[in-house]
């Protein structure tokens, strides 16, 4: 993730105040002109706008009143609660806002010199993979003398109007930024990674085991400096309409703390444990709060101590903030996004993640070899689109794997501001392939996304040692736009795209022959092999050969009947050579042979299956040995055919 800032439409904050002092002038930005293209493009503001600046609406104005939190921000006239919700989680992060508000001591009025005031700020958003510095002049719109859109509780603050309005430069105007996730922002502001938990199709509140471990992890990313936001959806008619429950439908509230609280003695015996897992969130209305249990002044309250409610903070006042269990906020929203803070530090005591980030691009051409748009794996053209090898060195590893397209926010003033619908899947592949896969044989499909037309999709997988593939796409085939994949990994990955088809020829292919043929070899399982150990037992692994070149599958402890579950993929210069298929035994002193079986490599290999008694060393005729061996070939003489 690059670390370096791009100034936006190539304005220099530094250059464009300095010479505005020095001209004596107050900026204005022509790149976003106080006017109705950057208000709208299709719905205008309610009543008539007059652009003025902080000084105007104010008599004392400040960049921060008393500091910066999540109170600091009220939704104003236009449908950003997601974008509100997410800088209100923002503002409980120094160590993430003063990325977002570079400069903040440098940016703020100072009364005792005025002369260096220039009426211009900036804010930095990290966009598609890159941090980019955003230049705002201060001119706000107003109607009646107040701000149309996102303020703050005191009228003398004006950082989240000028955040939100560089914001809105970013992607158009102020009416693009109507209507959005929460993980969105979020990852605009950090480079955070962004899941969406789809609380009412996993049914948390029906399993206790589900819902607790959800809890365990929503914690660990709240205090890991993560930002999470959560919402109730609705149908088009329902948005923001107000639940009996004082909950509002298709709305982003932020989650401003997970905790467990204390309960008293005497409610230990009725709740069956001795800490409560509570969460606590923020309407971006600054008002209409959950009254439920748990709510301000709910009865419930009475049941904790003194001391747990002043360490709570709890408020009893209509300030848009409340309390509710875990297991009624489970119940009541049904989605939430998750935005963790990925650490990729060398130096760190958490733990550390190997990232790797990869651009790319849904393109289309008329050669299958080169069309790299081809769909999700509904579509025939699957294989025609970019991959992405990587492998897992270790026994079992977590993967965290996220796709996310470029923003189309910025083209809803022209009709096209509509994300297509992503995602993406990872197969499992031969450990020595190094080229473009172009059919589906044993290859095995171990994790897929939903395909969505979100900004972003995120998946975390649990795989085991191997080679893999990912594959992103779009649901339908040729539909064509700009990616960026990231993957985490607990060790370096080696994750690279695949962009050769084929073996290339070289000046020395005359002088040591161009492969003929290529040779996909499955090994699925071994069965009854003969006792190696006092356990009546092996620890059994199996090596493919042809023409030089090996692939080895990890040893199975303890087992007679190994699964292995292990393919290669051979480009074969001499197809005439076998290939041997060999079980060995591992052995602390030295491993152990246990037979084998030769194929001919047959230029007829079909992927049928095959079951074949395990042989000594020689030709598939050789003296039998005890047990057999599951496996399918397929060869074909086009060597883009596998």
């Amino acid at each position: 993730m690059s670390s370096s800032v791009v100034p936006f439409k190539n304005q220099r904050y530094a250059d464009l105040k300095r010479e505005s002092i020095q001209r004596k002038i107050l900026f204005r930005d022509p790149e976003f002109p106080a006017d109705d293209s950057s208000l709208f493009y299709k719905e205008p503001p309610p009543g008539v706008v007059e652009w003025k600046r902080p000084g105007k609406i104010s008599s004392d104005p400040h960049l921060f009143v008393e500091g910066i939190n999540s109170h600091d921000l009220y939704q104003g006239e236009i449908g950003n609660c997601w974008f509100v919700a997410a800088s209100s989680c923002l503002a409980m992060m120094p160590h993430l806002w003063q990325r977002v508000i570079p400069d903040w001591q440098e940016q703020e009025w100072d009364p005792k010199h005025p002369e260096n005031y220039a009426g211009i700020f900036h804010f930095q958003f990290w966009v598609f993979g890159q941090w980019i510095d955003v230049v705002v002049d201060d001119r706000l719109p107003t109607i009646n003398g107040k701000l149309i859109y996102c303020h703050s509780n005191s009228k003398k603050e004006f950082w989240s109007p000028l955040l939100e309005k560089a914001y809105a430069k970013l992607y158009g105007c102020y009416e693009s930024l109507s209507g959005g996730f929460a993980g969105d922002a979020v990852v605009d502001f950090t480079g955070a990674v962004f899941e969406r938990i789809d609380l009412e199709g996993e049914a948390f509140y029906k399993d206790q085991r589900n819902q607790d471990y959800l809890f365990e992890n929503l914690l660990k990313v709240y205090e890991h400096g993560g930002i999470i936001s959560c919402g109730i959806t609705a149908e088009p008619h329902e948005l923001e309409f107000k639940m009996a429950n004082g909950l509002v439908k298709g709305h982003a509230y932020s989650v401003t703390a997970v905790k467990r609280i204390h309960l008293r003695h005497e409610l230990v015996a009725h709740f069956k444990t001795e800490t409560l897992p509570m969460i606590r969130m923020r309407n971006p209305w600054g008002k209409m709060e959950w009254n439920g249990p748990w709510s301000d002044s709910s009865k419930e309250w009475a049941k904790i101590g003194d001391t747990e409610r002043h360490n709570l903070g709890l408020t009893v006042e209509d300030d848009g903030e409340f309390w509710m269990s875990f297991e009624d906020w489970c119940k009541k929203f049904t989605d939430a996004d998750v935005c963790s803070i990925i650490n990729t530090s060398l130096i760190s005591i958490h733990k550390t993640w190997s990232e790797v980030l990869h651009f790319g691009s849904w393109t289309k051409h008329g050669d299958p070899l080169l069309n790299r748009c081809g769909g999700c794996g509904n579509n025939p053209t699957f294989l025609q689109n970019p991959q992405y090898m990587f492998d897992v060195t270790k026994e079992i590893e977590e993967v965290l794997i996220t796709l996310q397209q470029k923003d189309r926010r910025t083209f809803k003033k022209t009709g096209q501001g509509e994300n297509v619908s992503i995602g993406f899947s990872v197969l499992k592949v031969e450990l020595n392939r190094k080229y473009r896969i172009h059919r589906l044989l044993s290859q095995k499909s171990m994790e897929s996304s939903v395909f969505i037309n979100a900004r972003s999709v995120f998946v975390r997988c649990i795989l085991p040692q191997g080679r893999y593939i990912i594959i992103p796409s779009t649901f339908q085939a040729g539909e064509l736009g700009e990616f960026m994949l990231r993957i985490f990994t607990d060790v370096d990955s080696g994750c690279r795209e695949l962009t050769e088809d084929k073996p290339k020829v070289k000046c020395w292919t005359p002088l040591f022959g161009y492969p003929q043929a290529v040779t996909h070899v499955f090994v699925e399982k071994a069965e009854r092999l003969e006792n190696q150990d006092r356990t009546a037992g092996a620890d059994p692994y199996v090596i493919i050969s042809c023409e030089g070149n090996s692939v080895k599958s990890i040893v199975h402890k303890n087992t007679l009947n190994p699964q292995f579950d292990t393919s290669a993929v051979f480009y074969r210069k001499k197809p005439s050579k076998p290939i041997t298929v060999e079980v060995w035994n591992s052995n602390a002193v030295a491993d152990e042979f246990m037979g084998q079986v030769v194929l001919p490599g047959s230029l007829k290999d079909s992927q049928q299956k095959l079951k074949l008694q395990l042989r000594k060393r020689g030709s598939n005729m050789a003296d039998e040995m005890p047990g057999s061996i599951i496996l399918c070939i397929a060869t074909d003489t086009e060597l883009t055919a596998i």
